[in-house]
């Protein structure tokens, strides 16, 4: 290890003590945004394999499609921050780090291929933990129990073998809840941290994760307080995630949206195609950022290869809209608003089965926080949407006025 000695407690922060020293089969951290689970555990697993020479870790997530670009690239990157990049060798085929003065490994495996689950060797040593990130995409316990299956083998002394399992909470009703946050074990930890333990956030993000307490308080409880969403009330209960393949909408009619933000809200973009027959509708792309220009929202059109497609923006937004077409983004149009546009456009999405590529992270969020507004007096759910963190939704509504054409793009997914 090149330089001087790099402390993982330096690098981590406050917040995650117990969590590292705990040994029980079980350690389960749904988290807010911002709340470092994903970082620490990629600083943990790399710490620790380099401290204990007999640990091999398994990573996983729901779709193998989603390794490279998440897991594979944040534990490169902690091997980094630790000072200890040039002792690890990552490869992408196959798909694995090893840790060269040992030869311990890290393998990355998706739930979606079984084979591999079941019949996970190793040359050396034998497998001890597996991290699950995102863990809220299991759909069962199953599958969990599938990959737990392959945890065996003699282990040498002191040693010890452990399942770990980070995500965002979205709704009350999963499994996950069940099994490991409404019940005691000795073999679970289950904690939940939040973005309040992240003493690295920089100041505008602290205040924009506070003003939504004010704002949208049902939002605030997934995205600021780590907790579970509640499902009543819901806009929309007809989305499902997973990944889509590009095979899938070739041949179907785009559809893009724009809603514009700056300073507090930001750009959203979100793109589908629908296939009218089936009735479904498939969201595979998305922008979300504050504070872009005009000159940004066109090079970030161009980058994503949309600049042929129709485009509908928000007709709020009139000279926004002129200047990106001065830019280049020419068949951008502004969208038709009327008296009772929203609850039309809303109508019309439910008429749809929704697919949304599980790598939308942004999209995902305002899905399952969408909710209509309560009766003060009643506490009943009026036909009203809450006004507030909606921009993908708003833009989803505006995609509705496209015409039906397809379009060939330079990419597929992998929006901001």
């Amino acid at each position: 290890m090149s330089g001087s000695v790099i402390s993982a407690r330096d690098l981590i922060g406050r917040g995650y003590n117990k969590w590292w020293h705990a040994r029980n089969f079980y350690k389960i951290n749904k988290g807010s945004r911002g709340s470092k689970k994903s970082w620490n555990q990629q600083t943990e697993i790399i710490a620790k394999m380099m401290a204990y020479p007999w640990m091999n870790w398994v990573v996983a997530r729901r779709y193998a499609t989603t390794l490279r670009d998440s897991v594979y690239v944040g534990l490169k990157a902690a091997a980094n921050r630790l000072g200890a990049s040039e002792l690890w060798r990552f490869t992408t085929s196959p798909m694995e780090a090893t840790y060269l003065p040992t030869g311990q490994k890290i393998l990355f495996r998706g739930f979606d291929d079984a084979i591999k689950l079941t019949s996970i060797q190793l040359e050396r040593g034998t497998l001890t933990h597996v991290w699950i990130e995102e863990a809220y995409e299991l759909e069962s316990r199953d599958k969990l129990d599938t990959l737990v299956e392959g945890l065996r083998g003699e282990l040498p002394k002191g040693a010890y073998r452990q399942v770990v399992m980070t995500f965002n909470p979205w709704s009350e009703h999963h499994w996950i809840k069940a099994a490991f946050y409404d019940k005691e074990s000795p073999d679970v930890l289950a904690i939940t941290t939040t973005y309040k333990c992240n003493e690295f956030l920089d100041a505008a993000t602290v205040n924009r994760y506070e003003r939504l307490y004010q704002e949208n308080p049902r939002r605030a409880r997934i995205v600021c307080d780590g907790e579970w969403g509640k499902a009543e009330g819901l806009v929309y209960n007809n989305v499902t995630y997973r990944p889509i393949d590009p095979g899938e909408v070739r041949k179907l009619p785009i559809q893009i949206g724009l809603d514009f933000g700056y300073t507090h809200d930001p750009t959203a973009l979100t793109v589908n195609y629908v296939d009218e027959e089936r009735k479904i509708l498939y969201i595979t792309d998305e922008h979300y950022e504050r504070g872009m220009l005009s000159d940004d929202i066109a090079d970030m059109i161009r980058r994503k290869g949309y600049e042929n497609a129709v485009i509908i923006g928000d007709c709020a937004e009139g000279r926004l809209i002129e200047e990106l077409r001065r830019k280049g983004i020419r068949r951008l149009k502004a969208c038709e608003k009327g008296a009772d546009s929203i609850r039309q456009g809303i109508d019309q999405l439910l008429t749809y089965r929704i697919v949304c590529d599980s790598s939308l992270r942004n999209t995902r969020e305002e899905f399952e926080s969408y909710a209509y507004e309560q009766d003060k007096l009643t506490g009943k759910f009026t036909n009203k949407p809450i006004d507030a963190d909606n921009h993908i939704m708003d833009a989803l509504r505006y995609s509705l006025q496209c015409g039906r054409r397809s379009l060939k793009v330079k990419t597929f997914s992998g929006g901001i």
